[in-house]
């Protein structure tokens, strides 16, 4: 009888891998420092336990770059700019450097006129939508990002993807290191980790996702085909259809089905739409209260009565910053995706690799 071992998980220095990332990316004609600042946010995700969001998404970068549907610019141009509005063209440039100009240009905006927002069109994957908002929250203000996806979720009974699982992200100033950040997609599960249960072969929970009939499934490629499953039932559909809306239309960019499946055609640019909006506090109170309050209002939460068998209660984004906190900077990654990475380290001419003798 063959016995099947199953691979032990890698571990591997967060700072290399993050160089060996962005060589990969530079690999392609990126510029240097515009492929190490996505490679940081791939592994930054990584490090919280985001992994749908990290280094698993490097083949799919890698491919669209070399097929030209990803810009190699490094920045957004300006399409319109009134007061504390503004409009870009990201032109199909990565993700996380338009979204890094957008959300500062929102913060510019907002010290000037109490809120700064900037809608982005012709945009790319971002990565999570809580990196803006945390770089909102620790310049003083609110922040609130939101992206537009591909449609992969029904109307309530219906049976053809009309929306995506839009993700939304909501960060506030606080004292101490622990920020609050909510940071969430629309469906019950993101796609990228039911594309992680795929590469892992593994099943997926039956409440994530139906099949391309409707019907219900556990199985990853099935899911993918078929259609995923709003969280909170009609009230998560309507957030996202929402979500859609305002991004796409204050952008005057792509919305609904004009998204482009970010895994098709690698030729096809994905051309999604993004929003971004900062709020600073101090244009309605002073800052360091705001700050005082988040904080208590945040402990009290923390140190709330538990349920029976609950050990620990958190507030929005406390899993992730405990994640990161505890990894040592030390990233662990499945065997499927190392394989992958040492796939295009080898065909981009990308050596050493820092996964030699590396193991959890």
């Amino acid at each position: 009888m063959n016995v099947q071992v199953q691979a032990a998980p890698v571990k591997v220095p967060a700072v290399a891998l993050s160089a060996f990332v962005a060589k990969l990316f530079a690999a392609t004609g990126l510029p240097v420092a515009a492929a190490q600042a996505v490679a940081n946010g791939l592994v930054e995700a990584d490090l919280e336990g985001l992994s749908s969001h990290g280094v698993m998404l490097a083949d799919m970068y890698v491919e669209r770059l070399q097929a030209g549907s990803v810009s190699k610019q490094t920045a957004a141009a300006i399409v319109s700019e009134r007061q504390g509005a503004v409009v870009l063209d990201a032109g199909n440039a990565l993700g996380q450097l338009t979204g890094n100009q957008a959300m500062s240009l929102a913060i510019d905006k907002a010290r000037q006129f109490a809120a700064g927002i900037v809608s982005v069109r012709h945009g790319f994957h971002f990565g999570t939508a809580g990196r803006y908002a945390r770089q909102a929250a620790e310049a003083g203000c609110v922040g609130i990002v939101m992206c537009n996806t591909r449609p992969l979720m029904p109307a309530p009974g219906g049976a053809d993807r009309v929306v995506g699982n839009n993700p939304l992200a909501i960060a506030v100033p606080t004292q101490g290191e622990i920020p609050i950040v909510l940071d969430m997609a629309t469906s019950e599960a993101a796609m990228g980790k039911v594309r992680m249960a795929e590469k892992a072969k593994e099943p997926i929970p039956p409440t994530w996702a139906v099949t391309a009939q409707g019907l219900p499934t556990t199985n990853p490629t099935e899911a993918i085909a078929g259609m995923l499953l709003p969280s909170g039932g009609p009230k998560g559909f309507g957030l996202s259809f929402l979500i859609d809306l305002l991004c796409g239309l204050l952008s005057q960019g792509a919305s609904r089905a004009q998204v482009r499946p970010l895994y098709g055609d690698f030729n096809v640019p994905y051309d999604c739409s993004h929003l971004f909006i900062a709020i600073d506090v101090a244009h309605f109170c002073d800052r360091d209260w705001f700050r005082s309050q988040a904080a208590s209002a945040a402990e009290s939460i923390r140190h709330g009565k538990r349920a029976p068998g609950v050990s620990q209660l958190f507030t929005p984004g406390e899993p992730e910053w405990q994640r990161r906190d505890r990894s040592g900077g030390q990233v662990v990654l499945d065997p499927a995706v190392v394989a992958m990475l040492q796939r295009y380290a080898e065909r981009l001419g990308v050596q050493p690799t820092p996964f030699d003798a590396a193991t959890a």
